[in-house]
């Protein structure tokens, strides 16, 4: 017997800290923004959507780089709240109305780094351990085996990047046009099949 299919794809983009120079480890840096939508399954439309900026406590102060990187302000994260207020939020949003869903990102390192900063403020992981790398399903959609990232990805469908790349909420809505595409047209070939 197979298991249930969830109703949702919670797709998530973060942004995170950062540097250029050095000045901020990877295991160092820390979620800034969460933006995420939920993808209906049936209706392949965003049902809603979520976003969230975040203080940072281990380097609260924003370089220069990640600022014209993401477009964030010192001001959007000066006023934010903290990770753990910002992930009870996040669940509340999640909770009760979208419960059945699978956690989606482009890549891997959305998923790392909701680990690494649940750790290091001692709040627990939100997610099941099932999560859809969307990058790499894209690929093996394309079968090739280059890693696209997600602008190049829109590029590469004929597609315009809507928004501001790098503000997670924008990203979050291009990865689930991205997905609604792929995922539409292989019900399609299978229809006409």
């Amino acid at each position: 017997m197979q298991p249930k299919q969830k109703s949702y794809f919670l797709i998530v983009d973060l942004e995170a800290t950062c540097s250029d120079d050095g000045s901020i480890p990877r295991q160092e840096m820390e979620i800034i923004e969460i933006g995420a939508v939920m993808l209906n399954r049936k209706t392949w439309e965003i049902d809603s959507e979520f976003q969230q900026f975040i203080q940072p406590v281990r380097h609260p102060r924003l370089t220069k780089f990640c600022t014209e990187l993401t477009s964030i302000s010192q001001q959007d994260v000066d006023q934010a709240p903290q990770f753990s207020e910002a992930m009870s939020r996040f669940q509340d949003w999640i909770y009760p109305l979208f419960n059945n869903h699978i956690f989606c990102s482009w890549g891997n390192y959305d998923k790392n780094q909701f680990m690494q900063d649940c750790q290091f403020h001692n709040v627990p992981y939100p997610f099941s351990s099932q999560h859809i790398n969307i990058k790499q399903e894209f690929s093996e959609y394309l079968g090739v085996s280059k890693k696209f990232g997600m602008a190049q990805a829109l590029n590469h469908l004929g597609m315009e990047l809507i928004g501001t790349h790098h503000r997670g909420i924008d990203d979050a809505r291009n990865i689930a046009i991205i997905y609604k595409y792929m995922k539409t047209q292989k019900l399609n070939k299978l229809k006409n099949f």
